[in-house]
């Protein structure tokens, strides 16, 4: 059986884009590459040091979360940053990466089950429709549903018995090596890493196969086969 994280494994958000259209009102340009790195760098930055903070309610981490995104950026500490508020009105958009549903599928045609260990809030199930992900799910696990967070091993416990199975037939993955990885092993599971620009920002993780997108996935079961 197969477990993913859901933000960043196997959904994305158009973050970028509302950054760079931001930046722009201030007479600042930064192509998307730059943005695009910027973030990975500040949420591997913030997922090492600041555990759990990412998943807390936004106002909680916006302004230091910003004020690192413009250093990557080399852009001055005084610029104006994006606020929650202002993120909201940009209307921002869950989208499944372009390989999850070929992945997912590939996944129920082999006769693999598929489950979700996600912290995320009580949207969770909406961005899992709206998306197209829900059907392919046997097993949701949300941690603002059960009141337990990755990395705590009781989240996983609790996903094991909710599908009848053992640690030992499951693998684990997910974009965050302190809440997925390290959880997961906390009750016996092996996991992959999720890391689109190789080793950026993960230097220091050198104990866990890591793999670029969710497509590359299918290599690691299928051995190739398509």
């Amino acid at each position: 059986m197969i477990w993913f994280d859901l933000g960043y494994t196997l959904v994305y958000w158009n973050r970028e884009e509302l950054y760079q259209e931001h930046l722009q009102q201030l007479g600042i340009e930064k192509s998307l590459d730059e943005l695009l790195m910027a973030y990975h760098l500040t949420d591997k930055h913030f997922m090492k040091n600041f555990p759990g903070l990412l998943g807390k309610d936004r106002n909680h981490w916006t302004e230091p979360y910003y004020r690192m995104i413009n250093r990557f950026l080399q852009i001055d500490e005084h610029t104006e940053l994006l606020t929650s508020k202002e993120e909201r009105k940009g209307r921002p958009e869950w989208k499944a990466f372009e390989a999850t549903h070929s992945t997912l599928a590939q996944l129920k045609k082999e006769g693999c089950q598929i489950g979700l260990i996600s912290n995320w809030n009580l949207t969770a199930r909406e961005v899992l429709e709206n998306t197209g992900i829900m059907p392919y799910l046997d097993y949701v696990v949300i941690s603002s549903e059960v009141n337990i967070e990755k990395p705590d091993e009781r989240i996983f416990r609790h996903a094991l018995e909710l599908a009848g199975v053992q640690a030992s037939q499951c693998l684990m993955v997910g974009d965050n090596y302190y809440d997925d990885i390290i959880g997961c092993r906390q009750v016996g599971m092996e996991g992959i890493l999720i890391n689109p620009y190789a080793k950026q920002g993960i230097e220091e993780i050198h104990d866990v196969e890591v793999i670029s997108s969710i497509h590359d996935l299918s290599a690691l079961v299928f051995g190739g086969k398509t």
